[in-house]
This record gives C-alpha cells, sequence and structure tokens, in this order.
C-alpha cells in the first residue's frame, strides 16, 4: 500500500530520531509547509533567500532576527512558524508547521556517551579509571564512559586543578525556565562532629555547557560556565591557567619527616599567576599520577580558579576539613542533597561574565576548580559518577523531586 505521508516528510521524520547534524532537513521556504521532529532534537532552518533584516516566530511570538534559525522544543505539539524578510525590494512572508512528536526510541535520563577524558595529575589517576599498558586516549575515554554512563556508578577522579571529562545525553538537556536541568553526583562528604558547618570533604568542580549549534554533534562550539556561588566572589580568579610537567625519568624522590609522602617535589607546575609547586606523591598511592596514555609532556588547563577550601584544624598536617561552596558546583555537597548537586542551564555566562540565554545544553563538561594540596589527603581532585537529566523519567518512574 502507497504510504499517504508525501516524501519529504518521510525524510525530515527518519531524521528526527537522529538529532542536529549534517543530513537535517533545511527548509525551502515556499515549498515544504510542515515538517516532523521528535522532541528535544533540532531542526535547522535555513532559508535560501536573502535580504536586509529577518524574523522568525512562534505562534506569534518572535523568537529570532537571525537569518538561521535552530527550532527545539521540550514538548509534543503542532508548533506555527513564521519566517519574514523584511526587505524593501524583496519582501518575504511564509508560514509553516513543524509537529513535534514523542521520540520513537524512550530516551534516556542518564549520561549516554564521554567525549572527552583529560584528567590533570593526581593521585587516583591510571586507577579511577584503570589505565593498562598499551592504553590510548580514546581507551581511557571509553573506559570513562563505562563507569558514568547510564547507573554504572564508577567513579572518575578529574586530578588536580583544571582536569575535565565531557560528556552527552541522548538527546538535548532543555533549559527550562524556572527550574534545576541536571544533576551530577560526586563523593563529597560532611564531617560528621559537625555536619551543619558543611565542612568535610568537598571537592569543588566547576561546570560548562555548550550547544551543538553548528550541528556536528562534536563538542566544539562555545563553551559557557554555569556560574555558581563563588562566580562573582572578589576572591574567584578568572582567566587562570596552570601547567603540569611529567616527572624526569631520572627524577629522585625526596619523601617528608610524617611518613605520608614519599616525594614532595613528584610533580612540578607553574600557573598564570606566577605561582610554583609540586603535586606530592603519598605512600597510599604508588602508580605514576601523570596521565600515562597522554603524550604530552606538558599539560596545560585554563578556567577559573575557586578559593582554596581546606583548613588544616590540626595545625600539623594532619586534618583538614574541606567546607563547601554554597551551591553550583559538583562534588561539593553529599549527594543526598539532590538540590545542591542540581544544575541550571540558566546560569550559563560567556567569557565575560554575561548572562546567555540557551535553548539548552547538548555538551556538558565538569573540572576541578581548585588548585589545592591538603597534606597526606592529596590534591583536591573532583570525582563523578553519574548525572541525569531532570526532565526525562524512565517509564513507571517519577521525575526527581529537587
Amino acid at each position: 500500500m502507497r504510504n499517504p505521508l508525501p516524501h519529504y516528510i518521510l525524510s525530515a521524520l527518519s531524521l528526527a530520531v537522529t538529532g542536529c547534524n549534517e543530513n537535517v532537513p533545511i527548509v525551502s521556504l515556499g515549498i515544504d509547509d510542515t515538517y516532523y521532529i521528535a522532541r528535544m532534537q533540532k531542526l535547522q532552518l535555513r532559508p535560501a533567500l536573502t535580504g536586509d533584516r529577518y524574523e522568525w516566530k512562534i505562534n506569534g511570538k518572535s523568537v529570532s532576527t537571525d537569518k538561521d534559525y535552530i527550532f527545539i522544543a521540550e514538548r509534543e505539539g503542532t508548533y506555527h512558524l513564521s519566517f519574514d524578510i523584511i526587505d524593501l525590494t524583496t519582501p518575504y512572508h511564509h508560514d509553516f508547521t513543524i509537529e513535534v512528536l514523542h521520540e520513537e526510541v524512550e530516551y534516556s535520563p542518564y549520561i549516554s556517551k564521554v567525549l572527552e577524558y583529560r584528567p590533570a595529575p593526581g593521585q587516583f589517576i591510571n586507577e579511577m579509571p584503570e589505565y593498562e599498558d598499551g592504553d590510548t586516549e580514546a581507551d581511557m575515554v571509553r573506559k570513562a564512559g563505562e563507569c558514568i554512563s547510564g547507573t554504572a556508578d564508577i567513579m572518575i577522579s578529574l586530578g588536580g586543578y583544571g582536569g575535565y571529562v565531557t560528556f552527552a545525553f541522548d538527546h538535548t538537556v532543555m533549559n527550562v525556565k524556572g527550574e534545576k536541568d541536571f544533576r551530577i553526583w560526586g563523593n563529597a562528604f560532611y564531617e560528621l562532629t559537625n555536619p551543619d558547618a558543611k565542612g568535610g570533604s568537598a571537592e569543588p568542580g566547576i561546570v560548562m555547557v555548550s550547544y551543538d549549534s553548528n550541528c556536528n554533534g562534536l563538542p566544539d562550539d562555545e563553551w559557557y560556565e554555569l556560574a555558581g556561588s563563588e562566580y562573582y566572589q572578589p576572591h574567584t580568579l578568572h582567566g587562570y591557567s596552570i601547567t603540569y610537567h611529567r616527572p624526569s625519568p631520572d627524577h629522585i624522590p625526596e619523601e617528608d619527616d610524617t611518613g605520608f609522602l614519599s616525594d614532595t617535589k613528584y610533580i612540578p607546575w607553574h600557573d598564570s599567576t606566577g605561582g610554583t609547586g609540586y603535586i606530592a606523591k603519598n605512600t597510599f598511592h604508588s602508580q605514576c599520577y601523570y596521565p600515562l596514555w597522554l603524550k604530552e609532556d606538558e599539560l596545560t588547563f585554563n578556567g577559573t580558579l575557586l578559593p582554596q577550601n581546606g583548613i588544616d584544624t590540626s595545625g600539623t598536617g594532619r586534618y583538614y576539613i574541606l567546607y563547601a561552596f554554597g551551591w553550583g558546583y559538583v562534588d561539593n555537597h553529599p549527594n543526598d542533597y539532590a538540590d545542591l548537586n542540581s544544575f541550571d542551564i540558566g546560569w550559563a555566562v560567556d567569557s565575560e561574565g554575561r548572562t546567555v540565554d540557551l535553548p539548552g545544553a547538548d555538551f556538558i563538561r565538569v573540572y576541578t576548580g581548585l588548585n589545592q594540596y591538603c597534606g597526606w589527603l592529596g590534591e583536591t581532585s573532583t570525582e563523578i559518577s553519574r548525572a541525569c537529566d531532570l526532565h526525562i523519567a524512565l517509564p513507571g518512574v517519577p521525575l526527581p523531586e529537587i
């Protein structure tokens, strides 16, 4: 039996479940009147005609004055769009409809893929996940993905300041106004003797998001930081960078007198403030702390530097308490505090600290936000084990309450 839907609609429908890529249907104004797309997937609208000014409207509300527009919707339904070329010589008006459908395969609320894993040196590097002789960067990215995708819940470490992981879901995480959009799990905890002080082990990681505006499926668009509670504080340093150096093969370890550190000058670093220091090696972790799969002898990381949060309450370097910041950071509060471990894409700011209104996030990056060493505890390093989209529920499972 002949399919009643026109060929261009069938084509759009088949592409809708694959998301935004180089094969996404492009509007040919004056020809196509209806398009089909799955919710939380993109439809590139690129008119061939040009003029002085442009305006896109959805259900009568202006949404863009750019020539090209990417349509995406959180909810299913019929959306009435119009496009105007405002030009004295060649004005143009076109009305069309986009039908937003439920996805054919249910989305997962959890991470579907890790795209980058570039940790800084640290005591858990080459262990979480485990490096095996001959592993390439692609192998370690795959292993990181096996740890934190879905509900595997296996911790990975990002090492010292700047080390990061980049991951994605099987859909765009939508920026829902007035709501938190995604949640990330770490391994922070409060000290049992004084939990109200929110001190214990907080190793805050900074979150960045990127919207795939070029629709190539790669994390190569502009990145935006989610401005947490410390972003605008005077003790936070923006535009910071640090460079770590691979330990020399003929380096001679220097122990300290505590018995906890086997090499106090193990991995040297210098930063953009003129500071220098070392990632020390402790007696609890004897493996190499420098990422063995990376060929570079120097690793440089850039970003925002949070203030040090560790206090040596013993005065002898034997008992540190790491205090949590207010909100907006990974591995900062215990996982039981869902709201304090959840994030709003509406917090996104550009490199100048200006608020950015993103439709959603296709890629999420977490990096260690502190350059801090706490004696036998070692470097402050962000760890994560899972993330979820707060707007997606598995069948029969309600959305998390935050």
